[in-house]
């Protein structure tokens, strides 16, 4: 076997705030919402009925996250998806990102929400073969998460771990409808704006 020096890894941790720049649209599938999709997909006749006013609030409730505290969250992992896909824009490969960079949730995964105002949107996509619905989501408005980035700094600086973020809020965003879904929506920046106290 060849004599290979492996480093030791060199891990370190920073806190950052991201500041949403947009609107966070949130739309986390209910048990109900994916079999309804499950069905059309399959083909199967449609069971559903017209919603009521306590469907429409059910749903927009269930479109968001909660921690074991009942606070509003965000999947810690989809903040890394959006740091792994910002390499594309840097010429870093994606594949060493993904090993290098871990974003810190609680047990389940989550990261608590401050926000200054939550409403309901109504929007309709697309579902299945080009059938088309109705959701009822929460956007949340002057938004920003709390979370503490793991990185190995053999691979990268912490300068850079901040410019593959901001990177990342730019061109990548986070929840529906953003820009790297072809959006505008869930962009972010650490830099704090005026207007998020």
């Amino acid at each position: 076997m060849p004599n290979i020096d492996i480093p030791k890894p060199n891990i370190q941790t920073m806190e950052v705030t991201l500041y949403g720049t947009q609107p966070l649209i949130c739309h986390k599938f209910s048990e109900k919402s994916r079999k309804m999709m499950e069905d059309i997909i399959a083909g199967k006749p449609s069971s559903r009925k017209p919603k009521t006013q306590q469907d429409i609030e059910e749903e927009y409730k269930e479109s968001f996250y909660y921690n074991e505290k009942g606070q509003i969250s965000f999947p810690a992992l989809c903040i890394k998806n959006a740091i792994v896909g910002a390499g594309r824009f840097v010429n870093l490969p994606m594949t060493q990102i993904r090993g290098a960079i871990f974003v810190e949730g609680d047990n389940a995964g989550l990261l608590s929400i401050k926000y200054k105002t939550k409403v309901m949107r109504t929007d309709r996509v697309r579902v299945g073969r080009g059938g088309a619905d109705i959701r009822y989501r929460g956007e949340l408005r002057n938004w920003q998460i709390i979370c503490n980035v793991k990185y190995n700094a053999n691979f990268l600086s912490k300068e850079q771990v901040i410019n593959l973020l901001e990177t990342a809020g730019f061109s990548q965003g986070l929840g529906e409808w953003r820009p790297e879904r072809e959006g505008t929506f869930g962009t972010f920046t650490l830099i704090k704006p005026e207007t998020v106290s």
